[in-house]
């Protein structure tokens, strides 16, 4: 059945805040503190490929401090931890976010040491960790169902996109169909999973992006990522743009708020929504070069959505 009128939980973004969920549940804000292990990619360490994503340039979104700590994941979370206190003196509960590149990616063992460096630290409830379908064995997920007894574990999928042509043209290394069978085997086991997409990848049409919000509320999903996509010095999409700008098209920001309700309008209206656009530094991002800053895109999604009178789920079917 479809929604007829704007849900209770919806009604002050028009959207279902990941954010006000989370201040809900544990009473005040839980703040998410980069860390980064040393892990790599299948497709850069050449089992799968090499050169990996071609939009993927991570140090477009490491904070500053984790090229100066190294791999000491205890020093990366107390100087994190220092600079968010200023920012967020709010925060009540301190997650520690594995961000860069495959953090599933390697020995269990390895794997199992660097998530227990995290959860040592006294002020650490729990662990986001950021990963690829195609790098979640069974016996990982099971060690993180057992960790999911005693602490706050979100496994992050970066699933990028729902059609297959544009993860090939990416340089993505497995199709969606991997990513369906991950989200499933990890949801089986209790686990929180979240997912990360890419609106304006090329390869994809505006009909196949909105598309993908049908298949994605057809899977257990607790919350998603959006963003749109931007082209960032040091990747190969960078060096395809500068040789062809036209064969990348790109959103402005007026198209990338429409794309945003519509999507959303499809939607399944339980599925929580962390971000609804990404800022890579000026330094790195070559396009596009948008008026709108990250903080204003929340606010403005609302308002669309407002006139449109429109929310999340208004046009999602269940069973569709």
């Amino acid at each position: 059945m479809s929604s007829t009128s704007l849900p209770e939980a919806l009604a002050a973004r028009r959207y279902l805040s990941w954010h006000d969920l989370i201040r809900a549940r544990h009473g005040g804000r839980v703040q998410k503190i980069s860390v980064a292990a040393g892990f790599t990619c299948p497709n850069r360490d050449g089992s799968k490929g090499r050169g990996g994503c071609s939009f993927c340039n991570n140090q477009g979104f490491i904070p500053g401090y984790l090229r100066e700590t190294g791999n000491d994941i205890e020093l990366q979370i107390n100087t994190g931890m220092g600079f968010l206190k200023r920012r967020y003196p709010e925060t009540q509960r301190w997650l520690a976010y594995f961000q860069a590149y495959s953090n599933t990616y390697g020995e269990i063992e390895q794997l199992k040491a660097a998530y227990r460096q995290a959860l040592v630290h006294p002020d650490i409830s729990g662990l986001v960790i950021g990963t690829r379908p195609d790098c979640v064995p069974d016996e990982l997920l099971d060690y993180l169902a057992e960790l999911a007894q005693e602490y706050i574990i979100e496994l992050e999928f970066g699933i990028e996109s729902t059609t297959d042509a544009a993860l090939a043209r990416v340089n993505r290394g497995h199709d969606f169909a991997c990513t369906t069978d991950a989200i499933r085997r990890a949801a089986a086991r209790g686990l929180t999973v979240s997912g990360h997409l890419i609106f304006g990848l090329p390869g994809e049409s505006r009909d196949e992006m909105l598309a993908g919000a049908a298949r994605l509320s057809a899977l257990p999903l607790n919350s998603l990522k959006l963003h749109q996509l931007q082209i960032v010095k040091g990747t190969q999409l960078a060096n395809e743009w500068r040789k062809a700008p036209g064969s990348i098209p790109l959103l402005g920001g007026h198209e990338y708020l429409e794309l945003l309700a519509d999507f959303l309008e499809l939607l399944r209206p339980d599925i929580a929504i962390q971000r609804v656009g990404s800022e890579v530094p000026p330094a790195l991002r070559l396009a596009p070069d948008w008026s709108v800053r990250l903080s204003q895109l929340a606010p403005l999604l609302t308002e669309t959505l407002v006139k449109r009178d429109s929310w999340q789920g208004k046009k999602w079917q269940e069973n569709a």
